[in-house]
C-alpha cells in the first residue's frame, strides 16, 4: 500500500472507542508504550529485508496487494536519495515500519509526486517542501494487542516535519483511512481518487499544515514531542568516520519529566 493500513480499530482507543473521545487516557497508554519502543533507520541488509517482509505480511493480511513469490514489497522509491526507511521495535521485536521522503524541488521523488505530480510539482515550484510518509505497515498480530502502534509509528513523520522545517505533510492514502488523518492531523483533501501502481485500492492526497496544527497537536498528543537530538539521530547522516546509531530511543518522556 502507498501509505498506511490503519483500520478504525487501530486508530481508536484500547476499548475500540474513538481516540478523540478518550485521548487523555489513551495518550498515557501511548506514552507508556513509548518507554518500550525503539526506532531503527534501516539502510541495508537484514534490517531492510525485515521491513520489506513486514510490508508484505501486513498488506496481504488486508488483501491489498497481489501475492508474490518473494514475500516482500519494495519499489524504486525505496532507493531514492531523499528516502528514510524505519523499523519500529517494541521489546526488541519489529512491529511496524514507515518510509519517509523529504520532498523538495531538487529531490521530488515520493509517492505524492508519483501519483499527484500535477498537484505537487507546482507547489514545489513555489519554493515549498514536504514530508511524505508512506508504506506504513504494522504486524497484524501485534496490532491486535497494541492499538498504540499507529501513533508510535507516525510520530516519525512529525519529527521529520520539525527537523526539516517542512511546512506541510502530504499523505497518499486510501479514502476510507482519511478519518484518522483528519482527526489527528487536521489534514485536508486536495485531490480526487486515483489508481496507484501495485495496489488494489485507489488513493487520495491529504495535506496537513504543520505550523497551523503544531501546538494544538502537541498539546493533545504529548507523545509526539521530541528533542532536536532525537531528530538529528533519526534523519542526519553521520559524519565521516562516525557510525550511525543502531537504535534511537524516543525522547518525549523528557518533556513530561520537565513539566
Amino acid at each position: 500500500m502507498v501509505v498506511e493500513l490503519i483500520s478504525p480499530r487501530q486508530a481508536a482507543g484500547a476499548d475500540g472507542s474513538d481516540a478523540s473521545d478518550t485521548m487523555s487516557s489513551f495518550a498515557r497508554n501511548v506514552s507508556a508504550m513509548l518507554e518500550r519502543t525503539e526506532y531503527r533507520r534501516c539502510d541495508k541488509g537484514e534490517d531492510l529485508e525485515g521491513i520489506y517482509r513486514l510490508r508484505y505480511k501486513s498488506y496481504r493480511s488486508n488483501d491489498m496487494v497481489p501475492d508474490n513469490e518473494n514475500h516482500t514489497i519494495h519499489d524504486e522509491l525505496d532507493d531514492a536519495p531523499n528516502v528514510f526507511r524505519f523499523g519500529v521495535y517494541i521489546d526488541q521485536e519489529l512491529v511496524s515500519t514507515l518510509r519517509i521522503h523529504h520532498v523538495t524541488l531538487a529531490t521530488p521523488m515520493s509517492p505524492s509526486t508519483k501519483a499527484f505530480g500535477d498537484i505537487v510539482m507546482p507547489m514545489l515550484g513555489e519554493g515549498l517542501s514536504f514530508i511524505c510518509p508512506s508504506r506504513f505497515a504494522s504486524d497484524p498480530d501485534w496490532s491486535r494487542v497494541y492499538p498504540q502502534i499507529p501513533y508510535l509509528t507516525l510520530r516519525l513523520a512529525g519529527m521529520a516535519c520539525f527537523h526539516f522545517n517542512a511546512p506541510y505533510c502530504l499523505s497518499t492514502i486510501r479514502e476510507d483511512h482519511a478519518g484518522f488523518y483528519k482527526r489527528i492531523y487536521y489534514s485536508e483533501k486536495i485531490s480526487e481518487a486515483r489508481a496507484y501502481p501495485g495496489v488494489y485500492n485507489k488513493v487520495v492526497l491529504y495535506r496537513a499544515d504543520v505550523n497551523a496544527i503544531r501546538e494544538r497537536s502537541l498539546s493533545r498528543f504529548p507523545f509526539f514531542r521530541s528533542t532536536p537530538m532525537e531528530q538529528r539521530m533519526l534523519f542526519d547522516m553521520p559524519h565521516v568516520g562516525e557510525l550511525a546509531p543502531l537504535t534511537i530511543l524516543p525522547t518525549a518522556k523528557y518533556f513530561r519529566e520537565a513539566a
